[in-house]
């Protein structure tokens, strides 16, 4: 557990989390470090259908749906496959967006 609270994403998601740190070093990004610990808060509840994963608590600074929120966008094959939503310090990952519509499994599933 992250906190005690939530599982690691990286336990929760390990193959995303493990792709998210592989495309952060590529770019030679430094939160591909992070990425390892960030706790895993679950699905954005923003709406009924965001399937942003929620790396920070919600409603905390820089979490989804947070204006002026910095991003960083992963590509594979010239493509986005992967938004990441950073703090506004832009030292670790408040929430992450898959683009390319894989299936994340029951972690990313909503309940009820």
């Amino acid at each position: 557990m992250a906190d005690g609270l939530y599982p690691r994403l990286a336990d929760a998601f390990p193959a995303l989390a493990t792709e998210i740190t592989e495309l952060l070093r590529a770019e030679g990004e430094p939160l591909a470090e992070v990425v390892a610990d960030l706790p895993y808060y679950g699905l954005c509840t923003c709406t009924a259908t965001c399937i942003n994963l929620l790396t920070a608590s919600p409603g905390s600074s820089g979490s989804s749906g947070s204006s002026g929120s910095s991003m960083i966008q992963l590509e594979r094959d010239g493509m986005d496959v992967i938004w990441l939503s950073l703090d506004p310090s832009q030292t670790t990952i408040t929430d992450i967006e898959v683009l390319d519509g894989r299936d994340l499994g029951p972690s990313a599933e909503r309940s009820g």
